[in-house]
């Protein structure tokens, strides 16, 4: 921090700006990226290591023993391969076009929808196969609308100031690589007009991202005779026979009611054309990244506009970032192995658990909570599992995920997609595998699973400035701690809090309890809500869960950082504003704006110190400076 920010930029204004200004500045977002900074930083460092190691796997200068990384590797050298990707140009994906072309006939769907599912072609639904809600142990069937071809819903209203100009990108995108297909010019137009149409149909039926941030409200069994009744002329219940025989589901999960019970609003035999060609677009559209270079590029262009990219990653920065995606933990478990320490697993861990003693301590001594739902709470503390730095084995799917190299790169992706759906849907039943991850090892990101009552530590993003064995305590606490406070935090934020220590969604809470918490989460969705931004308005409903995990991240740690034999509160704070710097495009942050559940990382960083006591001590924060709060408008839940 320069001189010239000190005296222009006070902390006690504006902690983000004192400590990022100068690095603001300066920052430069890659070409091929959105952002940069904090966890963007740690996520390029990773990349260009593992990048390096792949380059060197390829050539055969570097081996590894984790048997699956035989094809990741293979992956990784075929989409390197553009010179058989060009001279194939569109041709891979022609006979699946042609598929969905035939489609002629509601029965033509019905009689050949499981095989269209495997093709990973677009069926009027979304359906598939994951954790019961209400019976964590077991897997449910789940349906829900479409996708859209904007970010949310919000965008299709009018005015919407991207709205507009995003579909108008999209169009001229679809528009060209149509052109490329054997469709007549007319059939061009018309399927393009189609695909237009047709989601704007399922824009006005599918859920909003505010709607999908409440998550716990998409429990909506229902029997599968009545939501199929929904779904005719589609024909839901023959599809279920095709995949489970006489083991077909009786009760379906509905996540997304209203596109369920009002899909004749977009699917019917009166606009069953459009949804042929919206199904033929979608499926073009998906196949162009396995394509030739130039439908590859071409395909990305709205993907560009969204984001405010300018280019595409390099070849070679592609082809790694599609191998360690599809081998995700393969790739994630080299990375840990390799460049995490076991001296660094068990100091974090160690710190997990003296977060999750001192939560407990603080849930003891919570003034609005009854001992009965504190009981539950602690019991919900105490059985917390710790997923830290990478499994120690793969799943049991990465050895099924086997391919041909001789075959093209869409025939292997889209090989690859049909094991993936069918291993998905085989979960049905069988018990829940609560030792998988939900996130790999080279990811720079951490969680927490309600339905499983865990919490993942993905080995990348245990780095500075999150963490390092080299910081003080105070900087770990005011990095890594406060995330790993935000993660536990979850598990009582306004979805968590619905969830018991097994993961099933089920009210644990006294009445008056419940309601405490109500309001104090209305506090907290107040504090952010309308607060003006880069042009936009923050919406407090739909960042609330996150910021309820901030707070709580903050107060756990504080609690600790008192124990501490010489607690540096400055650090602290300075190394909470450091791990959020982040730069952003323009068009990025208005797209985050409307979808993302995290608030803006200016607000992320400047708002929940101030509603703590520690953060007036430690510079003195007055009445008279902007980063102050009166005491009774300061929130702490947790």
């Amino acid at each position: 921090m320069s001189e010239t920010t000190k005296e222009t930029i006070r902390i006690q204004d504006d902690l983000y700006m004192a400590i990022n200004g100068d690095w603001l500045k300066t920052a430069v977002i890659p070409s091929d990226r959105h952002v940069t900074g904090g966890p963007a930083d740690l996520d390029q460092k990773v990349e260009k290591i593992m990048m390096e190691d792949f380059k060197a796997f390829a050539t055969g200068e570097k081996t590894t023993d984790i048997p699956e990384m035989e094809y990741a590797i293979a992956l990784y050298k075929k989409v390197l391969d553009t010179e058989r990707r060009n001279k194939e140009g569109i041709t891979p994906v022609l006979s699946t076009l042609e598929t969905i072309k035939s489609i002629q006939t509601m029965e033509d769907l019905n009689k050949e929808a499981t095989t269209l599912l495997m093709q990973g072609i677009e069926l009027p639904v979304q359906i598939g196969v994951t954790a019961d809600m209400a019976n964590a142990e077991k897997h449910a069937f789940i349906i829900q609308g479409p996708d859209m071809i904007l970010p949310d819903t919000t965008y299709y209203a009018e005015g919407h100031p991207m709205g507009q100009q995003l579909l108008s990108v999209f169009k001229d995108m679809t528009a060209k690589i149509l052109a490329y297909t054997p469709l007549s010019v007319e059939e061009q137009q018309t399927y393009l007009e189609d695909t237009i149409a047709y989601d704007a149909l399922i824009a006005k039926k599918v859920k909003s991202r505010q709607e999908w941030s409440e998550y716990y409200k998409s429990h909506n069994p229902m029997p599968t005779e009545e939501v199929a009744g929904y779904t005719a002329p589609f024909d839901l219940k023959r599809l279920l026979r095709d995949l489970y025989g006489d083991q077909a589901p009786e009760t379906v999960v509905v996540y997304d009611p209203r596109a369920i019970k009002e899909m004749n609003g977009y699917f019917n035999p009166e606009n069953f054309k459009l949804y042929v060609h919206w199904a033929y677009v979608n499926a073009l559209l998906r196949s162009t990244s396995c394509l030739s270079e130039e439908l590859a590029t071409l395909g990305k262009t709205y993907s560009r506009a969204l984001r405010g990219v300018a280019e595409d990653p390099e070849i070679a920065k592609q082809a790694y970032q599609t191998a360690s995606q599809v081998y995700s933990e393969p790739v994630g478990i080299y990375y840990g192995r390799t460049y995490f320490g076991s001296e660094a697993k068990e100091d974090v861990v160690n710190l997990v658990k003296k977060i999750i003693a001192t939560y407990i301590h603080r849930i003891k001594e919570n003034k609005f909570l009854k001992e009965s739902t504190k009981e539950q709470a602690i019991k919900k503390l105490s059985t917390i599992e710790i997923k830290m730095g990478y499994p120690d084995t793969t799943s049991e799917i990465w050895s099924k995920l086997v391919f041909d190299a001789n075959d093209s790169l869409y025939v292997i992706m889209s090989q690859l997609a049909k094991i993936r759906t069918q291993d998905n849907f085989d979960k049905l039943t069988k018990p829940v595998d609560r030792s998988e991850w939900v996130m790999p090892g080279h990811m720079v990101n951490a969680c927490y699973e309600p339905s499983s009552n865990d919490i993942t530590f993905p080995a990348a993003i245990l780095q500075k400035p999150f963490y390092s064995l080299d910081q003080s305590i105070s900087e770990n606490l005011g990095g890594i701690g406060a995330v790993i406070g935000h993660e536990i935090s979850h598990a009582f934020d306004n979805n968590g809090a619905n969830f018991d220590e097994h993961g099933n969604l089920k009210n644990w809470w006294t009445e008056e309890d419940f309601a405490a918490f109500k309001a104090l989460t209305q506090e907290m969705i107040d504090q952010f809500d309308g607060i003006e931004y880069h042009g936009g308005k923050v919406n407090g409903e739909l960042v609330v869960s996150e910021n309820i995990a901030d707070n709580g991240g903050i107060a756990v740690t504080l609690e600790i950082m008192h124990t501490l034999k010489d607690p540096d509160y400055k650090a602290y704070f300075i190394n909470w504003a450091h791990v959020w710097r982040m730069k952003y495009k323009e068009e990025f942050i208005q797209f985050m704006l409307a979808n993302d559940v995290h608030s803006p990382n200016v607000l992320r960083t400047n708002i929940p110190p101030r509603n703590f006591p520690e953060w007036y001590e430690a510079f003195g924060v007055t009445e008279n400076d902007k980063m102050y709060i009166a005491p009774e408008k300061r929130i702490n839940i947790w």
